[in-house]
């Protein structure tokens, strides 16, 4: 057996659900997918002493789910009085008109076609709900609606898709852009350098305890898959399913569609660059 500490970001081992931080209720939705590793995580986020609560992504249109969310919060003496997402893939986002429904929050996004109300997210924007502060980062690359939190009272960020809790994302292009996403992680970067960030409380997976570690791992898993792919146009791999053939012949095929994705931004990328 593999040692957690050992691995990239040092994920947290045992079950998913449950609280994470101080802050931090974890509510994981059942549908589990090769893409969605044990399933999207919603969070309820809480300042230990407030009745109010935020949920970020409140996940597919599977009103047990939702109903589920709104009951450990409802547990915990808290009443939901705001939606957030991250972006708006359906496994995060799909349920949250439903959900909107439900608790008679409005629903913040970037997408505007996905708000619920007359305010949006932006970059810097401060979310504030019964003394809670989140901090809105700006996180394009995965998708360009992407979003992360910054949740500064417990050092952790919220990354949705942009860092999972158990290998690596994928840049969904051509929505998504590998420049972009290298600027995010970056980013990132900078939080736990000079903010102090440490953990990471993913869309997908274990929350990660080396926030730091995570996001090295990330921009180096990075560069050797563009050097890789570089290697590959060079050798004469020229399209995109060529490419993923040669490239990720190690990875399950069932997951070739979605490095696909990846690899056309990464492509994308290299041509942008001059590099091929």
């Amino acid at each position: 057996m593999t040692d957690a500490t050992a691995l990239p970001g040092q994920p947290r081992g045992g079950v998913l659900s449950g609280p994470a931080t101080a802050r931090a209720v974890n509510v994981l939705a059942p549908n589990p997918s090769a893409m969605t590793l044990d399933g999207t995580n919603s969070w309820i986020l809480s300042e230990p002493d407030s009745d109010l609560a935020v949920v970020v992504d409140p996940g597919p249109l599977d009103d047990g789910h939702l109903r589920h969310v709104i009951g450990t919060a409802e547990q915990a003496g808290k009443r939901v009085a705001l939606t957030l997402l991250t972006h708006g893939h359906p496994d995060h986002a799909e349920g949250a008109a439903r959900f909107a429904e439900l608790t008679g929050t409005k629903v913040r996004a970037l997408d505007p076609a996905l708000r619920l109300g007359d305010e949006g997210l932006a970059a810097g924007d401060v979310v504030t709900v019964g003394g809670l502060e989140l901090r809105v980062v700006p996180a394009p690359g995965h998708t360009a609606d992407s979003l992360c939190f910054h949740l500064p009272a417990d050092r952790a960020v919220l990354t949705g898709d942009t860092v999972l809790g158990r290998g690596t994302t994928v840049v969904a292009h051509p929505d998504g852009r590998l420049g972009d996403y290298l600027d995010t992680l970056r980013r990132l970067r900078s939080l736990t350098v000079d903010d102090g960030v440490h953990t990471v409380l993913p869309g997908h997976g274990p929350v990660l305890d080396d926030a730091q570690g995570a996001v090295e791992y990330y921009l180096a898993h990075r560069a050797h898959r563009l050097a890789q792919v570089e290697t590959a146009v060079e050798d004469g791999h020229l399209t995109p399913p060529e490419v993923v053939a040669h490239v990720y012949a190690d990875v399950d095929r069932s997951l070739w569609p979605a490095a696909e994705l990846s690899v056309r931004a990464q492509l994308e990328y290299l041509k942008e660059h001059g590099l091929i």
